[in-house]
Protein backbone atom coordinates (compact mmCIF):
# COMPACT_ATOMS: atom_id res chain seq x y z
CA UNK A 1 0.00 0.00 0.00
CA UNK A 2 1.38 3.20 -1.17
CA UNK A 3 1.21 6.17 1.31
CA UNK A 4 -1.23 7.95 -0.42
CA UNK A 5 -3.07 5.25 0.24
CA UNK A 6 -2.91 4.94 2.89
CA UNK A 7 -3.39 8.33 3.91
CA UNK A 8 -6.66 8.19 2.12
CA UNK A 9 -7.95 5.50 4.24
CA UNK A 10 -7.16 7.24 7.37
CA UNK A 11 -9.05 10.26 6.20
CA UNK A 12 -11.87 7.95 5.22
CA UNK A 13 -12.25 6.59 8.30
CA UNK A 14 -11.61 10.17 10.33
CA UNK A 15 -14.56 10.58 8.58
CA UNK A 16 -16.39 7.79 9.33
CA UNK A 17 -15.96 8.25 13.16
CA UNK A 18 -16.70 11.84 13.10
CA UNK A 19 -19.79 10.67 11.78
CA UNK A 20 -20.63 8.38 14.22
CA UNK A 21 -19.94 11.01 17.06
CA UNK A 22 -22.14 13.53 15.27
CA UNK A 23 -24.57 11.06 14.61
CA UNK A 24 -24.84 10.38 18.28
CA UNK A 25 -24.34 13.18 19.69
CA UNK A 26 -27.82 13.91 17.56
CA UNK A 27 -29.59 11.71 19.37
CA UNK A 28 -29.21 12.78 22.47
CA UNK A 29 -30.23 16.12 21.94
CA UNK A 30 -33.02 15.29 20.27
CA UNK A 31 -33.74 12.51 23.28
CA UNK A 32 -34.13 9.48 21.03
CA UNK A 33 -32.48 7.01 23.81
CA UNK A 34 -33.86 3.89 22.55
CA UNK A 35 -31.90 4.79 19.37
CA UNK A 36 -28.51 6.16 20.83
CA UNK A 37 -29.03 2.58 23.18
CA UNK A 38 -28.31 1.10 20.17
CA UNK A 39 -24.91 2.53 19.50
CA UNK A 40 -23.97 0.65 22.43
CA UNK A 41 -21.73 -2.37 22.77
CA UNK A 42 -23.27 -4.97 25.31
CA UNK A 43 -20.12 -4.95 27.49
CA UNK A 44 -19.55 -1.11 26.89
CA UNK A 45 -18.13 0.61 29.99
CA UNK A 46 -19.20 4.48 30.38
CA UNK A 47 -16.96 5.95 33.20
CA UNK A 48 -15.71 9.25 33.90
CA UNK A 49 -13.60 9.99 36.49
CA UNK A 50 -13.66 12.62 38.77
CA UNK A 51 -10.76 15.08 38.98
CA UNK A 52 -8.80 16.76 41.66
CA UNK A 53 -6.63 19.86 41.71
CA UNK A 54 -2.97 18.12 42.48
CA UNK A 55 0.63 19.36 43.13
CA UNK A 56 3.03 19.92 40.38
CA UNK A 57 4.61 16.61 39.61
CA UNK A 58 1.59 14.83 40.99
CA UNK A 59 -0.32 14.43 37.72
CA UNK A 60 -0.86 10.82 37.97
CA UNK A 61 -3.12 11.58 41.74
CA UNK A 62 -5.32 14.24 39.06
CA UNK A 63 -8.24 11.56 38.04
CA UNK A 64 -9.53 8.82 40.43
CA UNK A 65 -8.84 5.38 39.48
CA UNK A 66 -11.31 2.75 38.04
CA UNK A 67 -12.25 -0.29 40.30
CA UNK A 68 -11.13 1.57 43.22
CA UNK A 69 -12.13 4.86 43.81
CA UNK A 70 -15.69 7.03 43.29
CA UNK A 71 -16.41 8.33 40.18
CA UNK A 72 -19.24 10.04 38.44
CA UNK A 73 -20.17 7.75 36.26
CA UNK A 74 -19.05 3.67 35.97
CA UNK A 75 -21.29 2.23 34.30
CA UNK A 76 -22.53 -0.86 31.67
CA UNK A 77 -25.18 -1.25 29.46
CA UNK A 78 -27.72 -2.61 32.01
CA UNK A 79 -27.33 0.77 34.23
CA UNK A 80 -27.13 2.93 30.79
CA UNK A 81 -30.42 1.12 29.81
CA UNK A 82 -32.39 1.48 33.58
CA UNK A 83 -31.40 5.31 33.36
CA UNK A 84 -33.50 5.71 30.19
CA UNK A 85 -36.05 3.89 31.25
CA UNK A 86 -36.23 6.40 34.21
CA UNK A 87 -35.99 9.08 32.34
CA UNK A 88 -38.78 8.01 29.70
CA UNK A 89 -41.35 7.17 32.92
CA UNK A 90 -42.07 10.91 32.62
CA UNK A 91 -42.02 10.96 36.42
CA UNK A 92 -38.06 11.47 36.74
CA UNK A 93 -37.82 14.37 38.98
CA UNK A 94 -34.58 16.08 37.60
CA UNK A 95 -36.03 15.48 33.74
CA UNK A 96 -39.36 16.95 33.99
CA UNK A 97 -39.54 19.30 32.48
CA UNK A 98 -36.98 17.39 30.03
CA UNK A 99 -33.34 19.19 29.70
CA UNK A 100 -33.06 20.83 26.46
CA UNK A 101 -29.08 19.87 25.74
CA UNK A 102 -27.08 20.70 22.33
CA UNK A 103 -23.59 18.46 22.51
CA UNK A 104 -20.83 20.03 20.74
CA UNK A 105 -18.61 17.21 19.50
CA UNK A 106 -15.22 18.36 17.93
CA UNK A 107 -11.30 17.67 16.84
CA UNK A 108 -12.03 13.74 16.39
CA UNK A 109 -9.02 11.94 16.11
CA UNK A 110 -8.68 8.32 15.03
CA UNK A 111 -5.41 7.40 17.21
CA UNK A 112 -5.66 3.93 16.14
CA UNK A 113 -7.27 1.00 13.88
CA UNK A 114 -7.10 -3.11 13.90
CA UNK A 115 -6.03 -4.72 12.37
CA UNK A 116 -5.54 -2.03 9.55
CA UNK A 117 -6.79 1.10 8.41
CA UNK A 118 -8.35 0.09 5.34
CA UNK A 119 -10.51 -2.78 7.10
CA UNK A 120 -10.79 -2.06 11.01
CA UNK A 121 -12.79 -3.83 13.56
CA UNK A 122 -11.48 -1.43 15.93
CA UNK A 123 -10.80 1.72 16.28
CA UNK A 124 -9.10 3.86 19.29
CA UNK A 125 -10.53 7.78 18.92
CA UNK A 126 -10.64 10.82 20.82
CA UNK A 127 -12.77 13.85 20.75
CA UNK A 128 -13.09 16.90 22.24
CA UNK A 129 -17.14 18.50 23.77
CA UNK A 130 -18.94 21.25 24.93
CA UNK A 131 -22.28 19.67 26.31
CA UNK A 132 -24.83 22.98 26.88
CA UNK A 133 -27.88 22.32 28.70
CA UNK A 134 -30.84 24.68 29.88
CA UNK A 135 -33.85 23.53 32.20
CA UNK A 136 -36.67 24.83 33.05
CA UNK A 137 -36.16 29.33 33.45
CA UNK A 138 -32.90 30.04 34.39
CA UNK A 139 -31.00 26.57 35.08
CA UNK A 140 -27.99 26.28 32.45
CA UNK A 141 -24.97 24.21 32.62
CA UNK A 142 -22.21 23.88 30.73
CA UNK A 143 -19.85 21.07 30.75
CA UNK A 144 -16.23 21.29 28.67
CA UNK A 145 -13.94 18.01 28.28
CA UNK A 146 -12.54 15.44 26.34
CA UNK A 147 -13.80 11.62 25.61
CA UNK A 148 -11.40 8.52 24.91
CA UNK A 149 -14.05 5.98 23.16
CA UNK A 150 -13.35 2.78 22.04
CA UNK A 151 -15.26 1.79 18.80
CA UNK A 152 -15.99 -1.88 17.22
CA UNK A 153 -17.61 -2.61 14.11
CA UNK A 154 -20.05 -4.86 14.11
CA UNK A 155 -22.79 -6.36 11.42
CA UNK A 156 -25.01 -3.58 12.11
CA UNK A 157 -21.88 -0.71 11.49
CA UNK A 158 -20.03 1.24 14.69
CA UNK A 159 -20.96 0.71 18.57
CA UNK A 160 -19.51 2.44 21.18
CA UNK A 161 -17.85 -0.16 23.30
CA UNK A 162 -15.42 2.23 25.88
CA UNK A 163 -15.70 5.54 26.80
CA UNK A 164 -13.94 7.78 29.55
CA UNK A 165 -15.14 10.94 29.65
CA UNK A 166 -12.38 13.25 31.09
CA UNK A 167 -14.15 16.80 32.56
CA UNK A 168 -12.56 19.98 32.44
CA UNK A 169 -14.01 21.14 35.56
CA UNK A 170 -13.40 19.15 38.63
CA UNK A 171 -16.38 21.14 40.74
CA UNK A 172 -19.40 20.19 38.87
CA UNK A 173 -22.04 23.21 39.28
CA UNK A 174 -25.05 21.05 37.96
CA UNK A 175 -27.42 20.12 39.88
CA UNK A 176 -27.73 16.76 38.83
CA UNK A 177 -25.52 14.86 35.68
CA UNK A 178 -29.07 12.68 34.28
CA UNK A 179 -27.76 13.45 31.07
CA UNK A 180 -25.41 11.47 28.76
CA UNK A 181 -21.77 13.18 27.99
Amino acid sequence: MSEREARIDRLLLGEEIAGFLYREAELLDQRRYQEWLGLLADDIRYWMPMRRNVKFGEDDREFTRADSDINWFDEGKETLTRRVKQIETGIHWAEEPHSRLSHLVTNVQVHSAEPSLAAPREVSVSCRFLIYRNRVETETDILVGKREDSLRREEAGWLLARRRIILDQNVLLSKNLTFFI
